[in-house]
């Protein structure tokens, strides 16, 4: 066993119910209190009614914040000039990968009063951050990013001169990751496919990691198997699948582990220009892209680099994912690119023509991919290699 790290975590709290718990992990840290969620979901639901009835009971003050589709850098601006002012004693983000960045990123700069574009990776200054940041809890309502986990909060820019970059620092750890699969109930069918996806390939990507390791193997190897076991079942029977749905809470958390240890590959490379391009949910691009980019990988080991170890983690990500043993590496190979094949096909992924893009778009994508992602796929892909796994999927 080779040496390994652990970044810093939250405090972790997984089960049903536990969202109650929120109003007294907030209580810790003061009564004023900034709530971000995503457009409408969380707030439609009772357990919005039952959160809000528990607030007044301990005496909270707090504003609600909104944010539709991915947070902007210039909406988080916007709010830590509207409240940086005020004496917020805690930030909570409640909703999915959108919300939970996008209240990490308020967080980080209320107290400090700058634009997040002096932090943003690529884009700006790169300033190092030195904080502080206002107490931060994660309650993720979807399974997919992990971002309750993570240090990082992406934000975009859509369009032409669009960008996805990550304000990222230990920091902007949540205090605590509070995760309740009953708030998973209501999730629509496209939202589990795209977020069930997207868990599914960072489990795999840092399951391939050059930094992969012991710690997030051990992970990865259990978040996979619950993907298998749960992901299509909550698919198909939607809030009754209460079981599938406590599985796809871990399975995303757990992928959020992972990356925030090893980070992850091409997928995500890809992903970064896509979702700054063109209106590509991330989720939609991970779970569109994770079947080619799993086969481009392995037929770059195979033709450079035989001896490479990921050869044989995708051999046993397939013994995983299809719950049975292989005869030999090859087999289990093309078993695990047929399976993610597969499951694209019945959770309804749309190709990337879907959105817009064409033959014409490839060459800027693959020239602006190589970002933090790239640097650990397991092996090195040319242009060509990078564009075969877009061309794949128009």
């Amino acid at each position: 066993m080779g040496p390994f790290a652990v970044a810093r975590l939250p405090r972790i709290e997984f089960g049903r119910g536990v969202l109650s718990q929120l109003p007294q992990r907030m209580k810790a840290y003061g009564r004023r209190a900034l709530i971000v969620t995503g457009a409408r979901s969380f707030t439609a639901s009772s357990s919005w009614e039952k959160l809000q009835a528990a607030l007044r009971g301990e005496g909270f003050q707090w504003t609600l914040l909104r944010v539709q589709g991915e947070p902007s850098p210039r909406w988080v601006d916007e709010v830590v000039r509207e409240h940086g002012g005020e004496a917020v004693d805690v930030v909570a983000g409640i909703g999915g990968g959108s919300a939970l960045d996008a209240a990490k990123a308020v967080a980080g700069l209320l107290r400090v009063q700058r634009s997040v574009m002096d932090y943003l990776e690529g884009v700006g200054p790169e300033l190092p951050y030195e904080g502080p940041a206002v107490p931060f809890i994660a309650v993720p309502t979807t399974a997919g990013t992990g971002s309750e986990a993570t240090k990082n909060a992406v934000l975009s820019v859509q369009g032409e001169n669009g960008f996805k970059k990550s304000f990222r620092d230990e920091k902007l750890v949540a205090q605590y990751a509070l995760v309740d699969p009953d708030l998973l109930a209501g999730c629509p069918p496209e939202v589990i496919a795209a977020n069930g996806m997207d868990a599914l390939t960072q489990l795999l990507e840092s399951y391939v990691s050059l930094k992969a390791g012991a710690f997030t193997d051990a992970l990865a190897e259990h978040g996979l198997r619950q993907v298998r076991d749960s992901l299509l079942t909550w698919y198909e029977k939607g809030p009754e699948a209460r079981e599938a749905q406590d599985g796809m809470a871990w399975a995303a958390l757990a992928s959020g582990i992972t990356l925030a240890q090893c980070g992850l590959g091409s997928v995500h490379g890809l992903a970064s220009p896509l979702g700054a391009f063109y209106p590509i949910p991330h989720g939609a691009v991970c779970g569109t892209l994770v079947a080619a980019a799993t086969a481009v990988n392995i037929e770059a080991m195979q033709a450079r680099e035989t001896d490479n170890p990921a050869l044989a983690r995708y051999a046993r990500a397939a013994e995983l994912l299809h719950g049975r043993h292989f005869p030999d590496g090859e087999t289990a190979r093309q078993a695990l690119i047929a399976l993610l094949d597969d499951w694209t096909v019945h959770l309804g992924l749309p190709r990337l023509s879907h959105y817009g893009l064409d033959e014409k778009d490839l060459d800027r994508i693959v020239a602006n991919a190589r970002g933090s992602s790239m640097k650990t796929n397991p092996i090195v892909l040319t242009d060509g290699e990078i564009r075969e796994i877009l061309r794949q999927r128009l």
